[in-house]
């Protein structure tokens, strides 16, 4: 178990790096090969189609929990129950999805008519209707992959998501030289989702050996799992209209290339959430057994103080390369059609950096079971977000959608939470922001000096690139670690060089020995 634990972690990173780095080396050529128009209806028709999604009902988390529970009381049978009618309840599911979805594709035209052409309608509804046969199979038949984490096979789940991710680029950049456009790519992706269904299937029952049966549960279950997973599903819902809605916004109102320029902008989101995840998530089963324990609030405060410093130094440094070098790589990478992005990205990026230095606030409102006052305040900034995106977006287009989300940000994730987390949870948030000031100043010395070198150091190819950040790293790393690091955040990174060192000189030894 302790194996599978550790190798699902290293796997996890692994698989967020691989993600990242197809995303950065495929998106550029799809763009190229697509055009700008074509995939803005692609990553339309994506948004719109992600709607149909949260029809999962956040169950996969309650299969998880009940599954922990009968196996800890060695109840196999009541355990095969649980998967029939968790079996009956994902078709259900699956079936709803497959309807709304049919029901939404139906309608694009309505919906998307005011500012995309009669082509452009077509083949969203194609898309649509391809990604929504995805979405609906893959919630009916979701209940496999949920098992095998609910048993804890990390791995196996974690090397089916690697190898997922680079089999579909690998199928599709072919079919888009040939000159097959976005719904070969729709339907190369369909293909791959049920290929690792069926292998779900397959490593359920022949190897893990699970049974399915279709009996009495105990009463009240079915009411308790149904609580249970409301409360995940209007997170969903939550997360879905935050991050989805700005591109229907924009589809109905500017049309597709705006959509595409605003989904290059925000892919720089998913890479900073991603590594500020990575980090907060691993201390959930330490903090809720602090909280278990039932520590001192002091206890809490200062990890959450610890470990945002951590993030921040992560964060900060990524934040800072972009803020310097983020036009010239949108340039490089995808091309001067995409200036925008740059902006749109800075606008969300730079509030946000806020909120993920914070994210064990979230890791511990879990601990503490008190998500409620949170739900409520992101479901208020979700709305406030769609309100203000649908009337900036007439004055200022795309950018407008990105200054309503930076302003639902700041007053919900920033500002509220803060005032939360000290009267709450009783962190000392003045301490958290005396800590990263300190070490702000310091660090925006470096952009400075980036910025103002510059100026001298123009641009144009990705060796320039490369040289001038490497010069930006050095300088970035050393003024952290002379002037904002402390000794435990220098000793994070001295123990595992010291680690490699030591076993290089122990196999060089070893060799001149033999």
């Amino acid at each position: 178990m302790r194996n599978q634990l550790k190798a699902g972690a290293i796997l996890s990173y692994l698989a967020l790096f691989i993600s990242s780095a197809i995303s950065i080396v495929y998106t550029p050529i799809m763009l190229k090969l697509l055009g700008q128009s074509e995939y803005g209806i692609y990553s339309l028709a994506t948004s719109a189609a992600s709607y149909v999604g949260i029809l999962n009902f956040g169950l996969g988390n309650a299969v998880i929990r009940y599954t922990a529970k009968y196996k800890a009381l060695n109840d196999e049978q009541q355990c095969s129950r649980l998967y029939g009618m968790f079996f009956i309840m994902y078709g259900m599911l699956g079936s709803i999805a497959l309807i709304s979805g049919t029901i939404l594709t139906l309608n694009a035209e309505q919906i998307f008519s005011r500012s995309l052409s009669i082509e452009e309608l077509t083949t969203l509804k194609y898309l649509m209707a391809i990604m929504v046969i995805n979405i609906a199979i893959g919630i009916g038949f979701g209940i496999f992959s949920v098992i095998i984490l609910a048993l804890e096979k990390f791995v196996i789940q974690k090397v089916i998501v690697i190898i997922s991710s680079i089999i579909s680029p690998l199928i599709v950049l072919p079919l888009l030289i040939m000159g097959y456009g976005s719904i070969a790519m729709a339907v190369v992706t369909t293909a791959v989702s049920m290929l690792s269904i069926i292998f779900n299937m397959f490593y359920c029952f022949k190897v893990l050996k699970i049974k399915i049966v279709f009996g009495r549960i105990p009463k009240g279950l079915l009411r308790e799992i149904t609580v249970f997973s409301s409360f995940i599903f209007l997170n969903l819902i939550i997360e879905r209209i935050y991050w989805s809605t700005d591109q229907i916004i924009l589809g109905i109102y500017s049309g597709s290339i705006a959509v595409s320029i605003y989904s290059i902008g925000t892919a720089f989101s998913g890479y900073f959430i991603g590594f500020s995840s990575a980090i907060s998530n691993v201390f959930l089963t330490k903090v809720t057994g602090m909280v278990t324990r039932e520590v001192p609030d002091k206890e809490l405060s200062d990890l959450f103080i610890k470990v945002g410093r951590v993030q921040f130094i992560i964060l900060s440094f990524a934040m800072s390369g972009f803020i310097v070098f983020g036009q010239p790589f949108i340039h490089l990478w995808v091309g001067s059609d995409y200036n925008t992005s740059y902006l749109i990205a800075l606008i969300i990026l730079v509030p946000s950096l806020i909120s993920l230095i914070q994210s064990m606030g979230g890791v511990i409102l879990q601990a503490k079971n008190l998500q409620k006052f949170k739900t409520i305040l992101y479901f208020c900034i979700a709305v406030a977000n769609v309100i203000l995106s649908i009337i900036f977006v007439r004055y200022w287009g795309a950018v407008g959608c990105a200054i309503a989300t930076a302003i639902a940000f700041i007053i919900g994730n920033v500002i509220i939470m803060n005032i939360y987390y000290q009267k709450k949870l009783k962190i000392e948030i003045k301490k958290f922001w005396i800590n990263i000031m300190k070490m702000s100043l310091p660090l925006s010395g470096s952009i400075l000096f980036a910025v103002f070198t510059k100026k001298y150091l123009l641009v144009s190819s990705w060796g320039q690139l490369l040289f001038e950040c490497l010069l930006f790293s050095i300088v970035y790393f050393l003024v952290a670690w002379f002037l904002s690091m402390n000794e435990y955040e220098k000793q994070l990174i001295k123990a595992p060089i010291g680690k490699v060192y030591k076993k290089i000189m122990k196999s060089l030894q070893l060799g001149v020995e033999g």
